[in-house]
Order: C-alpha cells, then sequence, then structure tokens
C-alpha cells in the first residue's frame, strides 16, 4: 500500500471565510486532507468540497467534542507517516510543513511538534491581544501543544488518539499519556498558524474562560494517574483567588466588620500588580494582561464548578 506522507484534519462549525482562508493556505502542501464539520448551517461542509477538502460530517447524535472531530478526521485519511491538525480558524504557514517535518526526521525521538500560533487580528480588540500572547509559549522541550501541531500518525494511533470524552484540554491529555511512553513534544522557533479568534467582546472572553476552568478540571482527572498530571496549579489558583480569599473576606465581614470586605480586593490589586510589574508583556500590555489574568480565575472557577457537579450528576445516574 502506497503511504502519503503528510495528512491534514482540519475541524470546524460555522466559520465561514476563516475556513476558507485555512484550506487555502493547505493548497499546494500535497498533503491528503480531510475536513471535519460539525452541523455546520453557514455551507461550510460545501465549500470545503468545493476547494478539494475530503469532508467528513460529525455525527451530532453524539455528544460534540474537539477530539471526535479530530479523531474522525484521522481515520478517514489514507495511510499516512504523519498528521498535521488545525483549527478551522487557522490559516497554516506555507513553510511549516516542511520544517515541522525536517524537524521530527531529525528527532526520532519526538512525537509532536508545534511552533508559534499567531493571532491575524491582534489590534482588534484587547481580548485578541491576550489570545496572542497566550499563543507566544516557551520554545523547546514541551508539556503539551494545541489544537494546531504535526504528529506521528502511528503513535497518536497507537495510544488510540484523542479521548472522545474530552470537553477540553484533549490536546494536553495526549501529550501526557505520550510523554508517559517515553515521546517528547517540542515546540520549534519557526511560524506555524496564523489564528482569527475574532473575540471582540467581554462576553466571549469570559465564556472562553469558563470553558478554559472546566477543562482544567477535566484534563486534570483524566491524567490523575499519570507521571505528570495536569493542571492541578491551575485549578488551586482558581480556587483560591475567585473562592477561598473572597469567601474569607465575606465572612470576616459579616463576623467582625464591613471593612474586611476590602481585603479580597486589596489581595487582587496587590497581586495584579505583582503580575504587571515582572516586566514580561510586550509593551503596553502589562497591566491589562495581569489584570485579565487575575479576572480569569472568576469564570475559570465557574467553568471548574461545572464539571464537578456534572461529573457528580454522571456518577449518580451510573451508581443509581
Amino acid at each position: 500500500m502506497e503511504v502519503t506522507r503528510i495528512g491534514i484534519v482540519a475541524i470546524g462549525r460555522n466559520e465561514g471565510e476563516r475556513l476558507v482562508r485555512c484550506l487555502r493556505s493547505l493548497e499546494g502542501s500535497g498533503a491528503a486532507i480531510v475536513y471535519v464539520d460539525s452541523a455546520s448551517t453557514d455551507g461550510s461542509a460545501d465549500r470545503a468540497r468545493a476547494l478539494g477538502a475530503q469532508v467528513v460530517d460529525l455525527d451530532m447524535t453524539l455528544p460534540f467534542t474537539a477530539a471526535r472531530a479530530r479523531n474522525a478526521g484521522l481515520a478517514a485519511l489514507p495511510e499516512i507517516e504523519l498528521v498535521q491538525f488545525v483549527d478551522g480558524d487557522c490559516e497554516l504557514d506555507a513553510d511549516w510543513l516542511a520544517t515541522a517535518t525536517a524537524f521530527l526526521d531529525s528527532h526520532p525521538d519526538v512525537a509532536v511538534v508545534c511552533g508559534r500560533r499567531r493571532e491575524r487580528y491582534p489590534e482588534a480588540s484587547v481580548f485578541n491581544r491576550l489570545c496572542d500572547m497566550e499563543w507566544d509559549t516557551p520554545v523547546g522541550e514541551a508539556a503539551a501543544c494545541g489544537g494546531d501541531a504535526l504528529m506521528r500518525a502511528d503513535v497518536v494511533r497507537g495510544v488510540s488518539g484523542f479521548r472522545d470524552d474530552l470537553t477540553a484540554g484533549e490536546e494536553p491529555e495526549l501529550c501526557a499519556r505520550l510523554r508517559a511512553g517515553g515521546w517528547r513534544i517540542r515546540r520549534i522557533d519557526a511560524e506555524m498558524t496564523r489564528h482569527d479568534a475574532a473575540m471582540l467582546r467581554f462576553g466571549q472572553w469570559w465564556w472562553r474562560a469558563v470553558r478554559g476552568g472546566f477543562g482544567y478540571a477535566q484534563a486534570g482527572d483524566a491524567t490523575a494517574e499519570l507521571p505528570h498530571p495536569l493542571y492541578r496549579a491551575e485549578v488551586k489558583r482558581a480556587q483560591l483567588w475567585a473562592g477561598i480569599i473572597p469567601f474569607v473576606g465575606v465572612a470576616m465581614a459579616l463576623l467582625l466588620h464591613p471593612a474586611f470586605l476590602l481585603l479580597p480586593v486589596a489581595a487582587f490589586a496587590a497581586q495584579v500588580a505583582k503580575i504587571a510589574l515582572r516586566g514580561r508583556a510586550p509593551r503596553g500590555m502589562a497591566w491589562p494582561h495581569a489584570f485579565f489574568t487575575m479576572l480569569a480565575k472568576f469564570p475559570e472557577l465557574q467553568g471548574i464548578v461545572r464539571y464537578r457537579r456534572a461529573r457528580h450528576l454522571t456518577s449518580a445516574i451510573t451508581y443509581k
């Protein structure tokens, strides 16, 4: 059987022109391309077919997760050596596949390689700027990748792919299992994808942080037995700053004096200043980054609580 060197799996739902840009960025790659559509109503599947991609319509009678979509795309590809996963709101850099493939060829112990993801319109909102900062993780050995990465297909299949039941955090969870099996994850200093978050409203930012907290808790539970369990620190920070400290302040205000309500506010402000004065943010973003980093603890805790509640209800039904 002839083996295609690289396959590409793009996933999306109602991405519109962002999907068109994504698929056009893959033209000329020589890769087998599969687009997995999650019940789009904007004609995304037809657009993808018109652009030459094989389309898989995800069965939406089952609970949707991005992990399911990626697994379905990988299953639909022909026999391949490497698989590039890319989100439908991203464009692949023209030089990325050649650079990443050469890196994997020269590093046989690396299962996953990722590069620099950038925001397409970072100036559009403070939330887009925050996303662009979030993508800029350190180059070198990494604990995990994001939704865009080049992976060894046989290695991914060998661990049964992504966990279909994970609502968020599916890539870090996969990487945790790969690392437990002796594989390495690397981020290299190369342009990889351009992402269009289109995050212009506070509500969008808040919901994204809620989903992040849900993912922290879910992926943390999923990797609890592995050598390097995920997101313990993130869960603890959300519980401390959005739960314990405000609770103590309110309790002391009720029991002792209303002035104690200022304690959580003072602690929050001090932590914002500490983060801002580290000097690690781009110019003009130190204080916004610090403020939203701390504010995010509240929607993150909301997500953690949502996950714990959903898990409790599921367990109650299962063992009833």
